[in-house]
């Protein structure tokens, strides 16, 4: 990518209501991602739906005082808004109840949201969004474009199957697991392999993707770029809910690495940037540059 303009990006997918028992907050991974990116200096856009309803106006007027443009968030009259009910464990990682049908499901494109993909740098997508055939479809339309892709794998079950992703994985430039989901969807497509570098490997060999990237929560990252695995071992915080860690972690480091930073320093932000959101409440808190940097010094 090219270092003297700014990064446009978009992000298509869910935007929706993470309710936390008598609290909700404003999530959906794409969102979050595209939100972590403007928060990082990138023209970034959303691409989604929510209902003609008081949850989808709040979340147009949130997603707008946050500093996104909200004119390719489009309304559905037949629809309601997205909602997930999220339940912590012991140790504040999240389960997910995800209510289905809801208006994201149902994204159907015009010339604008066309155009904006066409004009952007990066688009991001993820594989909740292919539950239902409507936005589906929309998506496989857009993975035509000759915009770079980023796949960020959202396994929740029961939401996703096995030729899917792997029709999603191969039209990705760069894929983000988590450890987790690299290994699940390894062993469903025959990996005789058993480590996580191996199985980065393999999916490399199976795709078209260059780059792929797997979380391993406080453990940190590997990074697969230009053939040279980066690994990084992982920051500590005090953890106050893992919701929207790795969508910041991505966000953090698809910018990095498309506006040129040396992929070991891409990799060591993001998961500082990954790590402060986890020690933070919801999925999109305010972080600064100097606490991310602090955090890597401080390591």
């Amino acid at each position: 990518m090219s270092n003297d303009k700014k990064l446009k990006a978009v992000a298509f997918g869910e935007v929706l209501w993470d309710i936390f028992g008598n609290e909700k907050k404003i999530g959906g991974a794409p969102l979050n991602v595209a939100l972590r990116m403007k928060a990082l200096g990138v023209d970034s856009n959303m691409i989604s739906c929510v209902g003609n309803d008081a949850d989808g106006e709040e979340i147009i007027n949130e997603v707008s005082k946050l500093g996104l443009e909200t004119n390719t968030i489009l309304r559905s009259d037949d629809f309601p808004t997205g909602l997930v009910n999220v339940t912590l464990d012991e140790s504040k990682s999240a389960t997910y109840e995800i209510l289905y049908p809801s208006a994201w499901d149902k994204i159907i494109l015009n010339e604008e949201t066309r155009e904006l993909v066409v004009k952007s740098d990066v688009l991001i997508y993820g594989s909740l969004v292919c539950r239902d055939e409507v936005s589906r479809k929309a998506l496989e339309e857009l993975l035509h474009t000759h915009t770079y892709k980023v796949f960020d794998v959202n396994l929740r079950k029961p939401h996703y199957d096995y030729e899917i992703l792997q029709h999603l994985m191969q039209a990705a430039n760069f894929i983000k697991f988590n450890d987790e989901e690299l290994m699940e969807i390894s062993a469903a497509l025959d990996s005789p392999y058993n480590t996580l570098e191996e199985n980065m490997n393999f999916i490399c060999s199976l795709t078209n993707a260059t780059a792929i990237c797997v979380t391993r929560g406080k453990d940190g990252a590997l990074l697969l770029w230009d053939k040279h695995l980066y690994e990084n071992e992982g920051y500590t915080v005090k953890v106050e809910d893992t919701v929207g860690a790795g969508d910041s972690f991505l966000g953090a480091l698809v910018t990095s690495l498309l506006n040129g930073k040396e992929p070991q320093a891409a990799l060591n932000f993001a998961c500082a940037t990954g790590a402060l959101v986890a020690g933070s409440a919801g999925g999109n808190p305010e972080i600064s540059i100097f606490d991310i940097e602090n955090l890597i010094n401080k390591n």
